[in-house]
């Protein structure tokens, strides 16, 4: 069996790693894998889906748990034009 590569990582800060991905029915089991991956690593992942607080401003929620991770995964593989024609890249 193997084990996680965790040695070293002691605090939630040194642990934690935020997924920025898309996070739509599409992308939902690639997002799942990720988060496998993550877990199966000693890691916990976060994003901004863990937090339903409707009253608080979307990017200081995003900036605040990106500011808990120590590690950050982006996946910006999905490039969508606007209505001008420019590309919109999932990433804060």
């Amino acid at each position: 069996m193997l084990t996680p590569p965790n040695r070293g990582l002691n605090s939630a800060y040194d642990r934690s790693v935020f997924i920025n991905c898309p996070f739509d029915n599409d992308y939902a089991s690639l997002f799942r894998a990720l988060v496998f991956a993550v877990l199966r690593c000693g890691l916990v992942p976060r994003c901004a889906l863990e937090v339903y607080d409707g009253g608080e401003v979307r990017i200081e929620k995003i900036v605040r748990i990106i500011r808990a991770c120590k590690w950050g995964i982006h996946d910006i593989s999905r490039t969508e034009l606007s209505p001008e024609g420019l590309p919109r890249f999932n990433m804060p």
